[in-house]
């Protein structure tokens, strides 16, 4: 097994690949939906940060000081991915930000790592859509020594379009002018699981991939 398939079948198996109907924040009604939430024990945070770290490594080998992660879910995603850095024999830093701001002792918005202009990071993220989150994530951290954010690295790539025609990862990237890579793509989860029983089960069977690709008729983008 692959390490693309490894992960899909992880995702499965906790519960954080889900096929049916669900309402985006865009409005849109899709037929699966990615929730890393769901990663919700140490053994599954520890694999989730292996497959981070794995990813990372793959795209950036070891030309950064740190991993960002921003407020909420990037949290646990920036310390186990660190983590599973430091057992790859790369020790890194790791930093995220505060929700809100302190008004005693250390009042920095930022926790972990130390900043500075030289400072190289990897931003993890789970899924992107609009962007809204990692443009949020910049302005901190230009407030927070202004380190050099070299790359992202998120779960799945939807492949579904922006505000424009364009893939919505192509779309942020070439906004922020900071390449963007997915564990895997739309198209990994269902080459893999179309008709493949997981524990037994078909999760994605003929009639499902119809209605993900009547889905990607309207809204998906390569």
């Amino acid at each position: 097994m692959t390490d693309k398939e490894s992960f899909i079948r992880f995702l499965v198996e906790c519960n954080a690949l889900k096929f049916g109907e669900f309402q985006l924040k865009s409005g849109r009604i899709a037929p699966y939906f990615i929730n890393t939430g769901m990663f919700d024990t140490g053994r599954k945070i520890t694999h989730l940060g292996t497959h981070y770290a794995k990813a990372v490594h793959r795209h950036f080998s070891n030309g950064f000081d740190g991993i960002y992660g921003p407020a909420y879910k990037g949290i646990p995603l920036c310390v186990s991915t660190a983590m599973a850095m430091a057992d790859m024999g790369h020790d890194t830093g790791y930093v995220f930000n505060r929700k809100e701001a302190k008004t005693y002792a250390d009042k920095s918005s930022t926790v972990g790592m130390a900043l500075d202009g030289d400072t190289r990071l990897i931003l993890v993220d789970d899924v992107i859509t609009s962007g809204k989150a990692i443009r949020e994530s910049l302005e901190v951290l230009k407030t927070s020594g202004n380190p050099k954010v070299k790359g992202i690295v998120i779960s799945v790539d939807r492949q579904e379009k922006g505000t424009t025609e364009k893939n919505a990862l192509t779309e942020v990237a070439q906004t922020l002018g900071i390449p963007i890579f997915a564990i895997v793509t739309l198209a990994d989860i269902t080459a893999f699981l179309h008709n493949q029983e997981i524990n037994g089960q078909v999760i994605l069977d003929d009639a499902m991939m119809e209605k993900i690709k009547t889905y990607l008729a309207q809204y998906g983008s390569a």
